[in-house]
């Protein structure tokens, strides 16, 4: 008699519990080969798992690999078969459901796990009339049935019991069997409770009677997103279709790339969010809402208009929702953050984002000490290499006393292992770009600039990093435009954006914008560059008062920088001419040596 397959969500809490697992603690790549393999797979896309489409999408391959020749697909595919087996021959004795990859393709195979509870067992009475010679005394015990079981058929853990037997022996051996499944699932437990967040990093642990212990975030768990499709017509699919490859891209979240499966438990998805596309008010319209699939809270109601999901106008507003409500800065982050169910990773974002929003020692040691406590304790996450090394970088700059002896080497380090470990994380190539613009590399901090947007262009903080790298490497009729675009589509953007704008307007001559963009620096710490633009905007504005409070505001806090401004800009690899400029701005304001 056949079997039904696994339900989708089975599969799902088994790839979640196997990816936490200590067999696949020390794979980065085959983490990665599974997830992308059985989300692929779920998602009615197995004739895409060949080879050469495996090779582009998990390890970095360009459109010529040959696999002839780089058997990187292959080999990660048998170290993969051989942690599986692993897995489910230890660790995963008792899941519900086994995962394999067939030899000879890369479908992932699902099947319901052999090992059955009693109560499904077929009765001691009928397993008896079966064997008629059996005798009580000679029945083996529960535990001789398990140790010579055949891998991979089915174990009964009932022992047969005699027809003379009173129903107190039967009784005894139902209950010694119920107690060693009940011993097997506690250790399953306990070595799953291992990869959970406890004590400070604030993740919360339901009881079984909420929610699933798989289905439990562990410390580097990311909110989980679907998508549920519940509106036709050309605008809808148009919708839906720019979310999904938007979403695709953020490496802030775990996104499943298929519809939410209504029938799962709601509870036991505690970080797990849909986006709902319905039928909007008028004909054509679209509505898009944001939903936390454990309490139903509707966290975003979007409409788009026809001409707003138009063909060239559906993924620049698919854009400017999702940077609103994907990235750390967002809707879901926010939410997630003022509950109890933030993982460590989660809570460890929230801080990095909130450090550039107010750039200030004390936020940058809360969030440094954060993602460098989750490095010290096995992060697989890439993100959170690429945030370190960012903020590595703003040590040197800011020379923060945290952490000693902060070095652009030790940045570079951190930068490269983010890219190592998700070669197609956008954050990651920012992160790396970020450090050779500051090292004074402008080419290659273009190229990777460019890679992250390119990863990624539904996050308008990776365009917003491309056009800065671009102003900051002497580009600024290229750079100014995508910034500005950005800056314009997102109300909630860190200053950094603004700061970035100023230098490119200043650049351009557009004095009106230059001014309106050094105006919002004043929500940030103090910095002398920020204070020194502010000042440059001030005059531009006619505003002398003000600027006479932020020129002694400069020499009481950065007397160096005042001494000698032209030092500070080229320590920071600015462009000899915007260099130039800004200095000449500086001495016209009173700030600086004029000779």
């Amino acid at each position: 008699m056949e079997h039904a397959p696994p339900a989708a969500p089975a599969v799902r809490e088994t790839l979640e519990r196997l990816l936490a697992s200590e067999t696949f603690g020390r794979s980065e790549r085959a983490r990665r080969l599974l997830r992308y393999l059985v989300e692929r797979e779920q998602a009615g896309e197995a004739d895409r798992l060949k080879g050469i489409s495996i090779a582009m999408d998990v390890f970095g391959k360009d459109g010529d690999f040959d696999a002839s020749t780089d058997a990187v697909v292959r080999v990660q595919a048998g170290r993969l078969r051989e942690l599986l087996e692993q897995y489910f021959a230890n660790e995963g004795v008792a899941e519900p459901v086994r995962i394999a990859i067939p030899r000879g393709g890369y479908v992932p195979s699902y099947e319901l796990n052999a090992i059955r509870l009693p109560g499904d067992a077929r009765s001691a009475s009928e397993t008896i009339a079966q064997r008629p010679n059996a005798s009580a005394e000679a029945a083996p015990s529960v535990s001789e049935h398990l140790d010579n079981s055949v891998p991979g058929e089915p174990v009964a853990l009932t022992a047969p019991a005699a027809p003379a037997q009173s129903l107190t022996r039967q009784l005894r051996f139902f209950w010694a069997a119920m107690i060693l499944v009940i011993v097997m699932l506690g250790v399953l437990i306990v070595r799953q409770s291992n990869a959970f967040l406890g004590g400070e990093a604030g993740t919360s642990v339901e009881t079984a009677g909420t929610a699933s212990i798989a289905a439990q975030p562990t410390f580097d768990s990311l909110p989980l997103i679907y998508i549920a499709v519940k509106a036709e017509g050309p605008e809808a699919a148009r919708v839906a279709s720019s979310l999904r490859a938007g979403l695709a891209g953020f490496d802030t979240i775990d996104f499943i790339g298929r519809d939410a499966d209504s029938t799962r438990d709601r509870s036991a998805d505690p970080i797990s969010f849909v986006f709902e596309i319905v039928p909007g008010p008028a004909a054509g319209d679209v509505t898009v809402e944001l939903q936390s699939v454990a309490t139903g809270r509707v966290l975003l109601s979007r409409n788009l208009t026809s001409a707003e999901s138009a063909p060239d106008m559906v993924e620049s507003n698919i854009a400017s929702l999702l940077t609103s409500t994907v990235p750390a800065s967002g809707a879901i982050y926010s939410y997630i953050d003022q509950s109890d169910i933030r993982t460590s990773q989660i809570a460890c974002l929230v801080l990095d984002d909130r450090y550039y929003l107010d750039m200030s020692a004390q936020t940058y040691e809360a969030a440094y000490r954060c993602l460098q406590k989750l490095v010290s304790e096995g992060t697989k996450s890439s993100l959170v290499y690429a945030e370190l090394a960012s903020l590595h970088v703003e040590a040197v700059n800011a020379h923060y006393a945290y952490p000693p002896e902060a070095t652009l080497e030790k940045a570079m380090s951190l930068a490269h292992r983010a890219v190592q470990m998700g070669p197609m994380s956008p954050h990651a190539h920012r992160a790396l770009g970020y450090l050779n613009s500051r090292l004074g590399n402008t080419d290659e901090a273009t190229r990777l600039m460019r890679k992250a947007y390119e990863l990624n262009p539904y996050d308008l903080g990776m365009a917003a990093a491309y056009g800065y790298g671009l102003i900051f490497a002497g580009k600024y009729d290229e750079g100014t435009p995508i910034l500005d675009h950005a800056v314009e589509a997102f109300s909630g953007h860190p200053t950094w954006w603004d700061y970035g704008l100023f230098i490119g307007a200043f650049m351009q001559g557009d004095m009106k914008k230059a001014a309106i963009a050094s105006e919002s620096l004043r929500t940030t710490a103090s910095k002398s560059h920020y204070l020194a633009a502010r000042l440059i905007g001030a005059k531009i504005s006619g505003r002398d008062k003000l600027a006479g409070e932020l020129a002694n505001e400069l020499v009481a806090e950065f007397p160096n920088f005042v001494a000698d401004p032209r030092a500070t800009f080229v320590d920071r690899k600015y462009p000899a001419d915007l260099t130039d400029r800004l200095v000449q701005s500086l001495r016209a304001a009173g700030i600086g040596n004029p000779s």
